[in-house]
């Protein structure tokens, strides 16, 4: 039942605001920290924790006392995954690219300022596992400094995107990370002219990729895939001559299978 006049549930909002509290980079929590950051005494906090984790939602870490997300946030996070149609669409597409080229191709979606991976082809091509980086589906990267992250943002519209930017913390993660925000805005307004993205070890030393945008029968960007391959395969130029036609083809195969329509220039 709503506890305010609202029409919303303060209990519900603050169960939630706890699991969202949790993420790559901090992914145990302690009852006191988080009744800080949530203006909670300790003793709702721990109620509230208390719950989660009879539910599975949280588990306690033996050693530490802390919290870290439970089994069932993972269950409806691949139940979310699992429900998307992109993914659904996308699966054969990205199983072909990957047969017909022998490399690794990725789908994903962007959350804020991180890209989420809901689907990996992956080959065992020489190479591949140095640039695995022990992605699966669910795992997170920083938008920033990945093929697909850019191949979607450059397309977000306008005012979205400037949010997203003012929020990135632009560290460098490989040798040739974009780190100086003008720049990076430099780069999404390339990727919108010629349609793909690219990741010259960006993220990671020995990692290139390209990727290209997914759009939905609205035209709105909802997804991006990218072929992975390591330094010593090719070089960024062969990789975009190479692959590039392919990648773009499929992005727009699979936006067909999503309704969109490519309007005739």
């Amino acid at each position: 039942m709503p506890e305010s006049g609202t029409g919303t549930s303060q209990s519900l909002e603050r169960g939630l605001a706890i699991l969202s509290a949790f993420d790559s980079d901090r992914p145990l929590i302690g009852v006191s920290e988080l009744s800080r950051e949530l203006a909670l005494s300790r003793s709702t906090a721990h109620r509230y924790i208390a719950t989660l984790a009879r539910l599975g939602y949280l588990q306690q870490d033996p050693d530490s006392k802390r919290y870290r997300l439970g089994p069932k946030v993972l269950d409806l996070g691949f139940s979310a995954i699992n429900s998307m149609d992109v993914r659904e669409i996308s699966a054969p597409h990205l199983r072909r690219l990957s047969d017909e080229t022998g490399h690794t191709v990725n789908l994903a979606i962007l959350d804020g300022t991180d890209v989420v991976y809901i689907e990996r082809c992956r080959t065992a091509q020489p190479g591949q596992r140095e640039i695995d980086l022990n992605l699966h589906v669910g795992a997170r990267l920083p938008a920033y400094c990945t093929a697909m992250g850019k191949a979607i943002l450059a397309f977000v519209p306008e005012d979205r995107r400037e949010a997203i930017i003012e929020r990135i913390d632009f560290v460098s993660r490989g040798p040739n990370t974009i780190t100086d925000p003008a720049e990076f805005r430099a780069e999404l307004e390339r990727i919108r002219v010629s349609g793909f993205a690219v990741n010259d070890e960006e993220l990671a030393y020995g990692l290139r990729s390209i990727a290209a945008p997914i759009q939905a029968h609205s035209g709105e960007v909802l997804a991006a895939l990218n072929l992975a391959v390591h330094r010593t395969m090719s070089t960024m130029d062969e990789l975009i001559a190479r692959f590039g036609p392919a990648v773009k083809q499929t992005a727009e195969d699979i936006s067909l299978g999503m309704g969109h329509r490519l309007v005739p220039a």
